[in-house]
């Protein structure tokens, strides 16, 4: 879908989902909110500055307008730099950047008025009140009078902060900063969001709190969201696509099923049993790729589990053998993440 931008004087403006034309009707394509082609940036140490360390290594990476697009990598990777170069808060040392069709090298200005950052480690002017630090940024994106304060007072109460509007930053839990950072990066009515890690450090609690505010205000707004996180079940929440980014380069993209799908692990099949089983049939069967058998339970790895399930029923009740409980595990998120992070030898190069 192609959405179309209306923009209005008032905070509560029509949302930008709201009007929409099918792509199929004005032959057009899905517009990109980032296009980066050969990303490379270097940070150099030491007293003559001789050291050098290579962190982005030719980045290429599409975004495509209205999605959820998660990064994840180990500590290191280069998430946080790759987050600082596209939304202008870095340059990079060599490649293309478009950011809502806008080059970033050539008009970073123009961007900053449409994208706005959060980071999981907010840090705001610790002896200003939640409203007074609102404030603060509104003015700093140009907002005056009545149409700030009208909006201070409906970020506040979008997050769940009037009880907190007049308590200063260095007296607010971990929880409350963040909520104020994600507060704060609204206040200019982005088209892209760009999240690093908005729930490091939080409680399970209040971190699925803010993911669902993520979401919500993604979907009411239609904008953008480039998020990097280290928290598998935030990234299949929150993400239509992950790329996995390995000391400063992209492995892999895709969505979470088929990121899944790549991991060569496979799914868990228990069975539990009376009876002997057919060992020499189940070896052979398709999509078997080990099997153990353990006290009337019988383990076996499959290449896909819902695929597999009927056919290793059938194969295991015959001869009288009873079949009992069925337990099915699938790959989970985090075993994709365990493969990209193992050393140079992992095999999993495809891009979807």
């Amino acid at each position: 879908m192609v959405i179309l931008r209306v923009r209005f004087s008032s905070f509560w403006s029509i949302p930008r989902s709201a009007i929409q034309i099918p792509n199929s009707a004005l032959g057009w394509t899905m517009a990109l909110a980032i296009k980066a082609e050969g990303i490379f940036k270097s940070f150099y140490s030491g007293w003559r500055r001789n050291k050098k360390k290579e962190v982005l290594k030719g980045i290429d990476l599409q975004v495509e307008e209205g999605e959820i697009f998660g990064i994840m990598g180990p500590n290191g990777a280069g998430k946080t730099t790759l987050l600082s170069i596209l939304s202008t808060l870095l340059l990079p040392d060599q490649g293309k950047i478009q950011i809502l069709g806008i080059d970033r090298l050539r008009d970073g200005q123009r961007i900053r008025e449409k994208v706005n950052i959060s980071s999981g480690n907010a840090n705001f002017v610790w002896n200003l009140t939640v409203r007074e630090n609102l404030h603060f940024y509104g003015m700093l994106y140009g907002l005056t009078g009545k149409k700030r304060t009208e909006k201070v007072e409906a970020l506040i109460k979008l997050f769940n902060l009037e009880e907190h509007g007049d308590v200063s930053f260095d007296r607010l839990s971990t929880g409350l900063k963040q909520r104020l950072s994600l507060a704060k990066c609204l206040i200019n009515d982005p088209f892209l969001l760009f999240l690093d890690e908005p729930t490091v450090g939080l409680d399970p609690s209040i971190s699925v709190r803010i993911r669902e505010q993520v979401r919500s205000i993604q979907k009411e707004r239609g904008m953008t969201v480039l998020l990097t996180t280290h928290n598998m079940r935030e990234a299949e929440y929150l993400c239509g696509r992950i790329a996995f980014l390995k000391a400063g380069e992209i492995l892999t993209t895709g969505t979470p099923e088929v990121l899944k799908r790549m991991v060569r692990i496979g799914d868990t099949v228990r069975i539990e049993f009376h009876g002997k089983i057919p060992e020499d049939e189940l070896s052979r069967a398709d999509g078997v790729i080990n099997y153990s058998i353990t006290d009337g339970v019988c383990d076996i790895i499959v290449d896909e589990g819902e695929k597999r399930l009927g056919t290793l029923v059938a194969l295991l009740s015959r001869d009288g053998v009873q079949i009992g409980k069925i337990t099915l595990g699938q790959t989970e998120l985090e075993d994709v993440f365990i493969e990209f992070a193992k050393g140079p030898d992992s095999d999993l190069g495809l891009c979807v």
